[in-house]
């Protein structure tokens, strides 16, 4: 056949492959069976481990669209194959999220279309209306195939190509019984399947390992020659450590397993197109269906775009931040035109709006009677959580130069142990020597070249390791990366919660009167500034709400509010079904004196009547945004006619949006002065709106509308605590030559500012912000770059810095050189997408330099991690969140410091919450890394000094005794070997690291150095015996001779 055009699936995607069409058969199938026959079955296992020889052995190549099986490769450095089964199911249609031809003329009364109750069942006699869909299912997703690309391709939900307009009017209905089934058929049971193999299931696929299979080889061939003590040492060892390793990999299962199980099964609500609600189970929910959403909260068995009412949601399992969340409805834009545009609704974009899957709905509220409904958007392993569970599942392999140099050298042994045979055939075949024993002996050569008991040997060091770091409190799910720390030259931070406490404090406020700046103020619930617009904004301008009676919120809104001490309520869900969307939230101050305390003055009984009657409602919120780096709300003083409008975000973005009479002359200085220190700034703003704007024009009013012409106030100073022992920590691994890096959700400023108090940042070097810009209204995409210092005096049409004066290598001499830079680069999170999008050239010099990357996606962070693989950093990353779990997983060595979701991902978790861990990781790993290179040199040596000496013997037709082998195999090797590996860590971090692979000169001109003089010394020892006068040479007469002089 023709040579096909290369086809690929998850085109221009992370996980991008080739994929090639192949049909069975026959007689290569005949003639693999009479292979693996005559091969004792050893093709089988080759072809086993091999996916790519295994389809081209038993199939022949096809077109894509018509074949049985699909040849998979990855088109990362990896280049790894996997095959897939094809399969056929019939269906009414090609694509699920349009109606199906044979019944879309199905309309009866005018009424829109209409399926009947089991489409299938009402088709079952006419076949022709069912077309056959071929699909393959890898990782556990399905792929279906697409004429229009003329390959196969995932079928994609309502996250992508429905516009916001469309899930209002055309989708928020709910789907009809015949439409639902349809569709399930395309998108499969809801769930996110994470099957626990049976231990029978784990014990084939790991003793078919290469190296259990060669010790299964071995174990047989040394019962055959009667070394029974031997073998038997080899069988207990094989078995320990695949009992060991069974354990490992069935606990992660299950770990895995009860972290998805949360949402797996619930009873779920959903309207019908008939408007009738009908209760079904989670696993039965698919794109398009319209849920309702109890009052009492559930946990999201799918990804859900909220149409209706509000949600508070805990999002800890994607964010890692344990602070609830409001979500709002999707704003209608055919309702709104003018204050909403319409726009391709996404779920990371609209994420205000998306209800994910596997967090937690606390409560929900709704007006005039009206349901929280949601639209399914994603459901399964397509969902957040879903794709979270597969980069579990199946992560990308870690390259570890060790481990490449130990199959290199295995695999120059096996030469050596190919020479070996050769010579020990032709030798026996000229000596005439019976068959038996030359098949005996032959193969024994290999065995005595390549150790069997090579593996065992390496992992001891890892499992004396494994256990030094559990004593200290680390516990190690992947014990191979035990070795792989010990190289690690970075590492990376999550900030919040790892390198600073979790909360917040508030340190002070500075207000503004008449452009100026007023002292620092400790306290702002003094009786003074009760009725101020300052303490106004504190109390109204937040996203504060309560659950079960509790305040609960982001913490630095939390401790805003706390520290002036008002009281905030809400309408009660009996009010709210009352009422319409306006009934507001009300914040009134608390009484300032108790009924109990001493006769109050007349001064002080007019404070008492004032605070008790002075409220403010919060009449509309517009939400924070990191984008807009600010949040709005709208309020009214009980009583008062005009409406206020309050704005709190970052300084420089408040004071750019405020009237420039009203902003202090020495604002930037004073800005400048408490980030130094490493303050968290929040600038508030205030505007009296127009007595026109009544209740209702507010709910429509655009927010760029009201974020204008504001007066601003003052700055509130918080302050975000370092943790005890995060500066000694981070020095230690500087003097050590291991880079840190922040990788953290919080805002820019902000990480810059811990980075320098923590030592991260020293206070001479200089940090560029880089501001990437995607291409917009035909202008191509650009970078701007602004010292940070003076980031408030930048805009982006003049940059601070030219960047061909930005101090940038792409290729450094040594790594090290770069704990000397004076640079230092930043950037967020949406910089870096655009940057590794349109700039990827510049991604390894930004890396290379990079210090904190702030407002970081999950996912961001995971291609952070591969971006630093690539310009060979060996990187660890050590987080406390869901949201690090990609991250985690890809890192050379990943650290949770939590003993939740984050831990399942993590090879490594800490029992304490505390970055110390780090540095004692990296030392085990160096101690292990070291021990697997001396074990390594010494069983080599020993099998290349056991094989001179065996092959010396076989010239003479002799060999060495069976309890001369014992002696030295137990006696000698192993307990060397498994005592070598009980030397522990030295106490502190060095500089200097051990060498990264087995192939350097050092290391083999030790090995080579010692076997040329060991075979210098046994070939002159042997030819020297040989020309001894009492030399006799051996045959098999003489044995017979010497019994007989015995008896």
């Amino acid at each position: 056949m023709e040579k096909e055009e290369k086809k690929y699936v998850n085109k221009a995607e992370e996980d991008e492959m080739e994929i090639y069409g192949y049909d069975l058969c026959r007689w290569k199938l005949v003639l693999v069976t009479v292979g693996v026959i005559c091969s004792g079955g050893f093709l089988l296992l080759l072809l086993y481990w091999m996916p790519q020889w295994r389809v081209k052995a038993t199939c022949k190549r096809s077109a894509l669209k018509d074949c049985e099986v699909v040849l998979l490769r990855t088109t990362d450095e990896f280049k790894i194959w996997f095959c897939a089964k094809v399969r056929v199911m019939p269906s009414l249609g090609a694509n699920p999220l349009r109606n199906p031809n044979p019944l879309v003329h199905k309309v009866s009364n005018g009424h829109a279309v209409h399926f009947s109750e089991s489409a299938a069942e009402e088709n079952k006699n006419d076949s022709k209306k069912y077309l056959p869909i071929r699909y393959f299912t890898h990782h556990s997703v399905k792929y279906f195939w697409n004429d229009s690309v003329q390959s196969f391709d995932v079928v994609r939900g309502l996250d992508e190509s429905t516009f916001c307009s469309a899930i209002h009017n055309e989708h928020s209905t709910g789907l009809t019984k015949g439409m639902h089934d349809y569709r399930k058929a395309f998108y499969g049971v809801n769930e996110i399947a994470v099957k626990v193999p049976s231990i029978f299931k784990l014990l084939v696929k790991e003793v078919l390992n290469p190296f259990y299979i060669f010790q299964l080889f071995s174990v047989i061939l040394w019962i055959t020659d009667e070394y029974h003590y031997y073998a038997l040492a080899i069988v207990i060892m094989s078995v320990i450590s695949i009992v060991s390793s069974l354990y490992t990999i069935r606990k992660q299962y299950v770990m895995l397993h009860d972290m998805v199980a949360a949402h797996s099964i619930v009873r779920v609500s959903v309207c019908r197109g008939n408007q009738e609600i009908e209760e079904i189970l989670s696993t039965d929910l698919v794109p398009g269906d319209t849920m309702l959403i109890p009052s009492n909260g559930t946990i999201m068995p799918c990804d859900a775009v909220l149409l209706s009412g509000t949600c508070i949601v805990n999002e800890s399992m994607l964010t890692g931040e344990s602070v609830p969340v409001t979500k709002i409805n999707l704003p209608n834009p055919s309702e709104y035109p003018k204050a909403v545009g319409d726009e391709i609704y996404s779920p990371e974009v609209h994420k205000r709006h998306t209800l994910f899957c596997g967090t937690n709905v606390i409560q929900t509220r709704f007006y005039t009677g009206e349901l929280v409904k949601a639209l399914v958007v994603r459901t399964g392993f397509s969902t957040a959580k879903g794709q979270l569970v597969r980069s579990i599942l199946y992560p990308k392999p870690t390259d570890f130069k060790l481990y490449r140099d130990a199959y290199l050298f295995l695999l120059s042994l096996v030469v050596v142990a190919g020479i070996g045979f050769l010579y020990t055939i032709v030798n026996s075949i000229l000596n005439e020597v019976p068959a038996h024993t030359i098949i005996i002996e032959s193969l024994d050569i290999i065995t005595i070249t390549v150790p069997p008991a090579l593996p065992a040997a390496m992992t001891a060091g890892i499992v004396y390791a494994q256990r030094r770091l559990k004593k200290i409190g680390i516990f190690c799910i992947s014990p191979q990366r035990i070795n792989i720390c010990g190289q690690l030259n970075l590492v990376c931070f999550d900030k919040t919660g790892t390198l600073t406490e979790d909360g917040l404090d508030l340190w002070g406020i500075q207000r503004v009167e008449n452009a100026r700046f007023l002292l620092p103020e400790e306290r702002a619930c003094s009786e003074s500034l009760l009725k101020s617009e300052f303490v106004a904004c504190m109390a109204t301008c937040h996203s504060l709400t309560k659950i079960e009676g509790v305040l609960s919120g982001d913490p630095l809104d939390l401790k805003m509010f706390e520290a002036i001490g008002w009281i905030l309520e809400e309408a009660t869900e009996e009010e709210t079904a009352l009422h319409n969307q306006i009934m507001p939230t009300v914040v009134r101050p608390s009484k300032q004196l108790s009924p109990e305390s001493k006769q109050a003055t007349d001064q002080e009984m007019e404070l008492f009547e004032l605070s008790t009657g002075y409220e403010i409602g919060i009449v509309r919120q517009f939400p924070f945004s990191s984008v807009l780096q600010r949040m709005c709300v709208i309020a009214r003083v009980l009583g008062e006619k005009r409406m206020d409008a309050y704005m709190k975000g970052a300084p420089e973005v408040i004071a750019s949006l405020c009237k420039q009479e009203t902003v202090p002359v020495d604002f930037e200085h004073v800005l400048e002065e408490y980030t130094k220190q490493g303050f968290r700034v929040i600038a508030l703003a205030h505007r009296k709106l127009e007595s026109k704007l009544t209740w209702h024009k507010v709910q429509t009013i655009s927010r760029d509308a009201i974020e204008s012409n504001m007066d601003f106030m003052g700055l509130i100073i918080m302050q975000n605590k370092l943790k005890q022992e995060t500066p000694a920590v981070l020095e230690d691994l500087h003097k050590a030559n291991i880079r840190t890096v922040m990788v953290t959700g919080d805002n820019m400023l902000t990480a810059i500012s811990v980075a320098r108090d923590c030592g991260m940042i020293l206070p001479q070097d200089k940090v560029i912000i880089a501001e990437a810009l995607p291409p917009k209204d035909g202008q191509a995409a650009r970078i701007n770059w602004h010292y940070a210092d003076t980031l408030a005096k930048c805009t982006s049409s003049s940059p601070a810095i030219n960047s061909e004066d930005i101090p940038v290598k792409l290729v450094h001499e040594s790594l090290e050189d770069l704990q000397m830079t004076k640079y230092h680069f930043a950037m967020n999170g949406k910089s870096f997408a655009v940057i590794l999008e349109h700039f990827q050239d510049l991604v390894p010099k930004l890396v290379l330099h990079g210090t904190v990357f702030a407002r970081m996606a999950p996912d961001q962070k995971t291609q952070l991690v591969e971006a630093l693989q690539n310009v060979d950093y060996y990187v660890g990353m050590c987080g406390d969140g869901a949201n690090d779990c990609g991250a985690l997983k890809r890192a050379h060595g990943g650290i949770s410091l939590s003993e939740l979701e984050a831990s399942v991902a993590s090879p490594f978790t800490s029992r304490t919450p505390s970055i110390s861990c780090v540095p004692k990781l990296i030392r085990e790993g160096r101690a292990a890394l070291i021990t697997s290179f001396c074990v390594f040199k010494f069983m080599a040596l020993y099998s290349i000094i056991q094989y001179i000496t065996v092959t010396l013997l076989y010239s003479i037709l002799s060999n060495l005794g069976d309890f001369q082998f014992l002696f030295i195999d137990l006696a000698i090797i192993l307990v060397l070997v498994f005592t070598m590996s009980l030397n522990p860590a030295w106490t502190e971090l060095v500089a200097q690291r051990p060498p990264s692979g087995l192939i350097s000169g050092p290391l083999l001109c030790s090995v080579l150095s010692q076997i040329i003089i060991c075979l210098a010394f046994q070939t002159f020892g042997f030819f020297w015996v040989k020309q001894q006068s009492w030399y006799e040479p051996w045959t098999a007469d003489s044995e017979l001779q010497y019994f007989l002089a015995c008896f």
